[in-house]
C-alpha cells in the first residue's frame, strides 16, 4: 500500500524544514542567547518544559489514534516485544561502545585527547544505553506505525531502563558510582507519555461518544494532520538554541563523534529491521520496533551526562551531538522504511 503520508506539504519536504530549524536555532543560541536563557528558567529535573510541551504536541495526535483493545491485543503478540527488547538491551549498548571505542581511540587517536577521548566514548555509552521513549511516536506515526502496539514497545522499554540504564553504563564505563536522575526518568515518562496518553485517551471517548467514530476518524483527527510535524520543528529550534554555542564551538570534534553514532544508528535499524523481516513481522510494527532501537532517549543522556562529567564535558558533548545527527537520520532510516513496506506484505 502506498504510504499516504509522504503527500503532506511538511511531510514532503520535512528533511529541510528540519534542517531550517537546526540552523535557525543555533543561530539564536549564538547571536540571541536571551532566548534560550530564559527558556532555560523553566526546567525541572533536567526536563525543559517548553520542549516537553511541545514533544506533548507531537505524541497526542498519535494517542488520539490508539485503540486501547489493541493494546491488549499486543500482548498476545509478543515477537515484535522480543525484537525490541532484545536489541535495545543486549545488542544496542555493547555496539555502540564497540564502535565508539573503535573510531575514537583508534581511526581518530591522532585528534582527539586521550581524555577527551575517553569522556566522548562515555557519552556515546550514555545514548546507547537509552533507547527512545518519546520521538518514537513521531517515527511510528510517519511510517503509520501500529499506535497501540507502539505505547506497548515504549512502555515495556521505560520499565527496562528503570533497572538495566545504570548497571549497563556502569559495566561499559568500568565505574561503580553512576548517579542516575531517577526525578529526570519519571518525569520523563509522566510529561511524554502518561499525560499525552490520559487526554488522549479521554478526547477519543468523548468525541466518539458525542459524533460517533466515523466523525472521530474522517473528520475530528484530520485536524490534527500538521500538528505533529509543527512540534517536530520547533521542539528542534528550542533543543538546538540551547545547545549553538557548544555546536559552533566544537565543529571538528563533532564530525569525528557523529561518525560512530551514524555508523551505530544505521547498524541497530539494520539488525533489528532484518530480523523483523525474517520473522514475518506486519511493517506496522516491524518499522517502529526497529526505529526505537536506532532513536535515543537525549533527555536523560545529556542530563547523566551533564551529572556525571559536567555541563563543558567531552560527555556531554557527545549527547549532544547525539541529538544533533539523531532526527535528519531518524528521517533517513523512516524513508527507508516506508519504501520497502512492500517487502512485508508478500
Amino acid at each position: 500500500m502506498e504510504n499516504q503520508k509522504g503527500l503532506g506539504f511538511f511531510e514532503r519536504y520535512l528533511s529541510i524544514w528540519v534542517a531550517l530549524c537546526i540552523v535557525v536555532g543555533i543561530l539564536i543560541g549564538k547571536y540571541i542567547p536571551i532566548i534560550p536563557k530564559t527558556l532555560s528558567r523553566f526546567e525541572y529535573a533536567n526536563v525543559s518544559i517548553p520542549v516537553a510541551i511541545l514533544i506533548w504536541l507531537m505524541i497526542y495526535p498519535m494517542m488520539l489514534k490508539i485503540d486501547f483493545s489493541s493494546v491488549v491485543n499486543a500482548t498476545k503478540k509478543p515477537k515484535g516485544l522480543i525484537v525490541t527488547c532484545i536489541t535495545n538491551w543486549l545488542i544496542k549498548p555493547f555496539t555502540m561502545y564497540l564502535f565508539a571505542y573503535f573510531f575514537i581511540r583508534i581511526v581518530f587517536n591522532n585528534f582527539i585527547s586521550d581524555n577527551l577521548a575517553t569522556e566522548y566514548i562515555a557519552g556515546a555509552v550514555l545514548l546507547g544505553a537509552a533507547p527512545c521513549t518519546a520521538m518514537v511516536f513521531v517515527w511510528s506515526y510517519l511510517t503509520d506505525g501500529d499506535a497501540g502496539y507502539t505505547l506497548v514497545q515504549v512502555a515495556v522499554n521505560d520499565l527496562i531502563i528503570l533497572v538495566a540504564f545504570t548497571p549497563i553504563v556502569a559495566f561499559l564505563l568500568g565505574v561503580s558510582n553512576v548517579k542516575v536522575p531517577y526525578n529526570t526518568l519519571f518525569l520523563s515518562t509522566i510529561l511524554f507519555v502518561v499525560i499525552p496518553l490520559t487526554f488522549g485517551y479521554l478526547t477519543r471517548r468523548s468525541v466518539i461518544k458525542n459524533k460517533g467514530l466515523d466523525y472521530f476518524e474522517n473528520v475530528f483527527l484530520k485536524k490534527f494532520n500538521n500538528v505533529t510535524i509543527a512540534g517536530l520543528l520547533l521542539t528542534l529550534i528550542i533543543i538546538f538554541s540551547f545547545q549553538g554555542e557548544i555546536i559552533l564551538n566544537n565543529p571538528f570534534h563533532i564530525l569525528l563523534i557523529a561518525v560512530p553514532l551514524t555508523i551505530q544508528t544505521f547498524f541497530i535499524f539494520g539488525f533489528a529491521y532484518t530480523w523483523a523481516k525474517i520473522w514475518k513481522l506486519p511493517h506496522n510494527i516491524a518499522a517502529p520496533a526497529s526505529l526505537i532501537g536506532a532513536s535515543n532517549f537525549f533527555e536523560l543522556a545529556v542530563a547523566v551526562a551533564i551529572s556525571l562529567f559536567g555541563l563543558k564535558s567531552g560527555a556531554a558533548l557527545a549527547t549532544v551531538v547525539g541529538v544533533l545527527t539523531e532526527v535528519p537520520i531518524m528521517l533517513t532510516l523512516v524513508k527507508v522504511a516506508n519504501n520497502t513496506r512492500h517487502w512485508f506484505n508478500k
